[in-house]
């Protein structure tokens, strides 16, 4: 999979460069290229903002530095066009399942009051957000989609890793425990030293399927021993 993620202050983006998604792309798995909108635009002072039209605090981004910088990444539109945005549909586990059916994304990360409507209209697919909230710009939610698609492609992380976390049966994972037994005076689960597993995934089950009803009752099923 390639990601191409638009922004107009690409250093924010170094985290992408550690850890997992960091080791996956050093070893070809997959590709984040981080693009400089400025790089793109006809401006000689290299500016990409304007004031809006009809007035109103802050800038605006400009249309045509974004909408060529699409058109050099994807000339003939096969990638999908993503535009964070407080404006867009909620990102999900399932949103994520849908997109890794792409093998290019491109996200566009706004910034100051947002994007001349005109590159929205002619070259972006769908918008998303990730939550009921405003930040000073696209480039942490980038990085929270980003961070998700990758985690799925093939060989980035094992697949046994990825069967039991949190909302990969739609409800919320079990609490997980490492050495020491005893921690302060909190001990392990004596289930989880048993050696049983079928009590083991019991135990687990009945963990999950209690800490959804409790906290995320929108996403418990009501179904136990599903």
């Amino acid at each position: 999979m390639r990601i191409d993620i638009l922004t107009l202050f690409p250093e924010m983006f170094a985290p992408l460069k550690e850890s997992i998604l960091g080791r996956a792309q050093k070893e070809n798995k997959l590709t984040i290229n981080v693009v400089n909108i400025r790089d793109y635009t006809e401006d000689k002072h290299l500016k990409c903002d304007d004031y809006p039209f009809g007035g109103g605090a802050g800038m605006v981004m400009m249309a045509q530095p974004i909408g060529s910088c699409i058109e050099a990444l994807d000339p003939g539109h096969g990638a999908r066009r993503i535009y964070m945005s407080p404006k867009g549909q909620t990102f999900r586990q399932q949103k994520v399942f849908e997109l890794l059916s792409y093998e290019h994304i491109i996200l566009l990360c706004g910034h100051y009051e947002g994007v001349d409507q005109r590159a929205i209209d002619l070259f972006i697919d769908e918008e998303i957000s990730i939550g009921d909230y405003v930040l000073t710009g696209g480039e942490l939610p980038a990085m929270v989609v980003a961070d998700c698609l990758a985690r799925y492609v093939d060989g980035v992380i094992s697949t046994s890793s990825l069967v039991d976390e949190s909302f990969s049966d739609g409800m919320l994972e079990y609490p997980q425990y490492t050495r020491p037994v005893e921690y302060r005076g909190l001990t392990v689960p004596e289930v989880l030293r048993s050696g049983n597993h079928a009590r083991i995934d019991a135990w687990r089950r009945e963990q999950s399927e209690e800490i959804t009803a409790r906290r995320r009752p929108d996403l418990f099923t009501g179904k136990k021993g599903k």
